[in-house]
């Protein structure tokens, strides 16, 4: 029997793969092949015609950052023309042309800005929460703004987080991690503080009862280590979440690096590069529900992860900090929408706090039985 066919039997059987299976399955894999693995491993959580999506807009409420990341495009240093803080009628504004849109979800994101206090957070989500009350869901910032806001305000994460969750949030995404590994972070953007301190601040967040997701990007310059090991790096912190009795990473949802702009620069990844990863993540993350495609950075070629094992997906109608890099937003939702059912999926509208049920067993409990069943 060949490697690729007893990792198959393995990943057939409900077992987990390891690093060196999943460097093996990403050498040597077919296209094929990983489809068929990565449906193995959807089919543990969701119907496999069946996708969802949310309509959302991510609000860069600031473009002020002094995290100096090379591969962004967005940011201006404080004191430098162009910098801006949105009032907070503008961002009422942004809100309500979502609703319009048919959308419910909004996304904050604006880097490091040392003028803005925790403070300001806290009293723009409270307003939020308070002018839309269910209306509306938000993700109220990225971990990495999380991490810089508590080292700001001099606060432990617990304590920044109880902040936040006070003033109204539910939601504290994994944006800010890129790839999580510490050389990467040496190499692009030494001043986002460590891996150890994104997770450190996850862990907060996940104990104070907001939820949270992972995310990643690929597409830099990047190694398939240093890929595998943030897969490696977030598996491993779903496995403490659930041991410990917490839901953890709601999702997982990666998506591709734009280049045009950036200090960085270099070329985009090609979409069969970006399924095959798709592919690769939903078989090694077997502990998180919802691998998400991303349609903001992917466009048409997005909906094409969901036969690599992605289940869920968003259609934003902006983001400033991708379009700056030279992400293309398309409005016609109506149209996009289309390109998933012609590849033979239902898909289904969901509000982000109200998940989309697991059928049979919820999936901390299906997690645990199939733990439990190994051992």
């Amino acid at each position: 029997m060949s490697g690729l066919d007893q990792i198959a039997l393995t990943v057939e059987g409900g077992e987990r793969i390891t690093v060196e299976d999943a460097a093996r399955l990403w050498r040597e894999a077919s296209d094929d092949e990983l489809i068929r693995l990565a449906q193995a491993v959807r089919a543990r959580w969701h119907r496999p015609d069946r996708a969802t999506y949310m309509v959302m807009r991510i609000v860069n409420y600031t473009n002020v950052c002094v995290a100096q990341c090379d591969y962004c495009a967005f940011y201006v240093l404080p004191n430098q023309d162009g910098g801006y803080v949105l009032s907070r009628e503008d961002v009422f504004a942004k809100i309500d042309e979502l609703v319009d849109f048919g959308g419910d979800l909004v996304a904050f994101n604006g880097g490091f800005n040392p003028r803005l206090p925790l403070d300001y957070y806290c009293d723009l989500f409270r307003s939020v929460r308070d002018r839309y009350s269910d209306r509306v869901e938000f993700y109220a910032l990225t971990v990495a703004e999380f991490v810089f806001l508590a080292d700001r305000a001099g606060l432990s994460y617990a304590d920044a987080a109880a902040r936040l969750r006070d003033a109204g949030v539910h939601w504290v995404t994994g944006g800010g991690s890129e790839i999580l590994t510490e050389d990467f972070r040496r190499r692009h953007a030494k001043w986002k503080y460590t891996v150890r301190d994104f997770f450190d601040a996850q862990r907060a967040i996940v104990e104070s009862g907001m939820r949270t997701t992972a995310t990643m990007v690929i597409g830099f310059d990047e190694t398939l280590d240093e890929r595998l090991e943030h897969l490696q790096r977030t598996r491993d912190f779903q496995d403490a979440c659930l041991a410990d009795g917490y839901e953890g990473l709601f999702s997982f949802l990666c998506w591709t690096y734009k280049p045009y702009g950036t200090v960085l620069a270099g070329d985009e990844i090609s979409p069969r590069e970006y399924q095959r990863h798709i592919a690769l993540s939903r078989i090694f993350i077997d502990n998180v529900a919802h691998v998400r495609t991303s349609v903001l950075t992917q466009n048409e070629d997005a909906f094409r992860a969901l036969d690599y094992g992605a289940d869920d997906f968003d259609l934003p109608i902006e983001d400033e900090v991708t379009q700056k890099a030279g992400a293309r937003i398309d409005l016609d939702l109506e149209r996009l929408l289309e390109i998933p059912r012609r590849l033979g999926y239902t898909v289904e509208y969901r509000r982000a706090e109200r998940p989309p049920p697991v059928t049979g067993l919820t999936p901390v409990t299906a997690w645990r039985r199939n733990r439990a069943s190994r051992s």
